[in-house]
């Protein structure tokens, strides 16, 4: 049976991600002319895009547990990552990359050295579910 968790959201942080564009905008059209339509035009639409993005990693952000794997999901991107691969989860605040929409994460090592930080919103809902299919898959790791 599969389980999806979506991540928490920093609304602060989704501010920030939508706010500078959109500052960035405000300063190129404050101070364009007349004769500089076709690079407002150019900011608008990729200022447009930059929020497309946003708006798409927002919506389909999630982390799903099935029997044997933890699936990650965030716009293009995605993993696969085997439940026997993983060795070590801990909570942390890093900033770096990850698809993960809250800096409340939680830190997954798995295979040889692998690491992807997640943001489930039910972090203790997501933590029960996989160490229930940890044991079941009689896998010895230390969740």
């Amino acid at each position: 049976m599969e389980q999806a968790f979506r991540s928490k959201v920093d609304f602060w942080l989704i501010l920030a991600l939508v706010g500078v564009p959109i500052l960035v905008l405000e300063f190129i059209l404050d101070g364009s002319s007349v004769d500089d339509r076709a690079a407002t035009l150019l900011a608008v639409v990729v200022v447009a895009f930059v929020l497309a993005i946003f708006l798409w990693l927002y919506l389909t952000t999630r982390y799903t547990l099935t029997e044997e794997f933890l699936f990650v999901k965030s716009g293009p991107f995605s993993w696969s990552i085997p439940l026997r691969d993983i060795y070590e989860i801990e909570p942390t605040h890093n900033p770096m990359s990850s698809p993960a929409l809250s800096l409340d994460r939680l830190l997954i090592r798995y295979g040889g050295g692998a690491e992807l930080m997640i943001s489930p919103a039910d972090k203790a809902g997501f933590m029960m579910a996989l160490r229930k299919r940890a044991k079941a898959g009689a896998s010895e790791s230390s969740l």
